[in-house]
């Protein structure tokens, strides 16, 4: 009579078990910085109202109403969990995202994600920084958002982005 297999074999056990402590070392590390990634995602959500309060101060009243605006944001600055301080320079309509380390991660400490305004005056002509907008000039306010690069923001035409202190790895796509 044949005998039957009756289970595994210890040679098979540790293949299993020095397969899934590949796959483990590999997983962790990533999954880690994923969730750093969603963390610091909070904080360009917080900044969508500013960037916006930004953009239609300029539509009214230029400079002088972004140096308005960046006032009322400075005086009370948003804040949550994951971010320490979010601050707006009244001279150039930056915003600059500012994160708690200690509930973020594995991040520095005082690491920052920038947020750069450029007025794109259409007709071909090349965006401008918002600082550096003439008085009277109009047309529709774009955002370079960096993080210790600004690749992704050269990519897109907007030179010389202003640079935050993020870790690359651990900043959105459109930050890096």
């Amino acid at each position: 009579m044949k005998k039957i297999q009756q289970g595994f074999t210890l040679i098979e056990l540790m293949i299993v078990v020095a397969i899934v402590g590949i796959l483990a070392a590999v997983a962790l590390p990533a999954y880690q910085d994923y969730t750093v990634r969603a963390k610091v995602s909070e904080g360009l959500v917080m900044a969508e109202a500013i960037k916006a309060g930004v953009a239609e101060s300029f539509a009214a009243d230029g400079l002088a109403g972004v140096k308005t605006y960046a006032k009322q944001v400075n005086d009370t600055p948003p804040a949550s969990k994951y971010v320490s301080k979010i601050e707006l320079d009244d001279k150039t309509g930056v915003i600059t995202v500012t994160y708690n380390e200690t509930n973020v991660g594995t991040i520095a400490a005082g690491s920052t994600i920038v947020l750069t305004p450029y007025l794109n005056a259409g007709g071909g002509a090349d965006p401008i920084k918002l600082g550096a907008a003439a008085a009277g000039d109009t047309g529709t306010v774009d955002w370079a958002c960096a993080s210790e690069t600004n690749t992704n923001a050269e990519n897109r035409g907007l030179a010389d982005a202003a640079k935050g202190t993020l870790k690359a790895r651990f900043a959105p796509a459109e930050c890096k």
